[in-house]
């Protein structure tokens, strides 16, 4: 589960009788990120992510409903602090990146080097061809227009203002706040909350650290990203994890309890971000720990950047085309 903080989900389950899919609503403050798996017989495909903000809905499945279904959602990395999630208990491979994967049922592992399980929970739709779910936090919010407004107050705050309390109740400095960001954004007049919702989260995964470690790739190209860490316990180096072009993967989930190096390569091996600090690795996912004699372990020695350090609870990496921005 990579640390994540466990929500409980709530399934809200209601007929929707124009369409037969599943749709996923978030009645929450936070922008979500979600996957469903579905499963015939002894096979799933599960797919992600389904970016849905406050007060939204989203299409997560557009055919009638005749499997079996899991879902899992978690929080946007533009917020603060932890990763809040919203799953189960069925243990269920995924990418941190856009992602479609076809996985026996009975398979008791993630095969490929840049996948890794997180907890599903089941749908409970009841033989009926669709469902609508919601996704709620506690305190609940009353309605999806108060999940909205909840959710620009995060975003405000994540952006650095100041604002009220984080509900679906308006107030003075929630409105200065939104007007100062409106105008140093320069928003045309008929620019709506999709609008104001993407400008929001792309400028706080800029400026706000979630809690832990996350890489952003910011290049055209699909980058391979590895850490390591000197401590607590004995030095250790792991990778690969893949990232497509403007996506971020979520490398450590917990708060930082030390210096973090990184390394960064393109797929043919051309490096992007290196340093001076070795530790081992391979030409697959690994997971090593000690960083010396690598040679004589039948590993690569690699230098790595020392990026974050003692004292901060999360750190955002961006790397570009011609290296680490941040």
């Amino acid at each position: 589960m990579r640390g994540a903080l466990l929500v409980a989900l709530l399934l809200v389950l209601l007929p929707h009788p124009a369409r037969a899919d599943l749709k996923l609503c978030n009645r929450t403050s936070y922008v979500l990120e979600a996957a469903t798996s579905t499963i015939k017989n002894t096979d799933s495909l599960t797919q992600g992510w389904t970016r849905i903000i406050p007060g939204d809905c989203a299409i997560a499945i557009k055919s009638p409903l005749a499997a079996s279904y899991l879902v899992y959602a978690r929080t946007s990395l533009a917020h603060a602090g932890p990763e809040r999630a919203w799953g189960g208990a069925f243990p269920v491979c995924v990418r941190d990146s856009d992602f479609t994967l076809h996985q026996a049922v009975t398979q008791p592992y993630c095969t490929s080097p840049d996948t890794f399980a997180l907890p599903f929970a089941p749908v409970n739709f009841k033989n009926r061809r669709d469902w609508t779910m919601d996704f709620d936090e506690t305190p609940a919010l009353a309605s999806l227009t108060a999940a909205q407004l909840a959710g620009v107050k995060r975003l405000l705050s994540d952006n650095g203002y100041k604002v009220g309390a984080i509900d679906g109740k308006p107030d003075k400095p929630t409105g200065t706040a939104l007007t100062d960001f409106r105008n140093k954004m320069k928003f045309k007049p008929g620019d709506d909350n999709t609008v104001l919702f993407a400008a929001l989260e792309k400028r706080a995964q800029t400026i706000s650290a979630p809690q832990g470690y996350a890489v952003c790739n910011d290049s055209a190209e699909p980058l391979l990203a590895a850490i390591a860490q000197t401590g607590p316990g004995k030095p250790t180096s792991r990778g690969w994890w893949r990232i497509t072009p403007k996506a971020c993967a979520r490398l450590l989930a917990a708060p930082l309890a030390g210096p973090v190096y990184l390394l960064a390569q393109k797929l043919g091996g051309t490096p992007l971000v290196a340093g001076n600090e070795k530790f081992c690795t391979t030409a697959v996912a690994f997971e090593v720990e000690n960083r010396g004699n690598c040679a004589a372990r039948g590993m690569n020695e690699s230098g790595f950047v020392s990026t974050a350090g003692r004292g901060l609870a999360g750190y955002v990496a961006h790397i570009g085309a011609q290296g680490l921005m941040r």
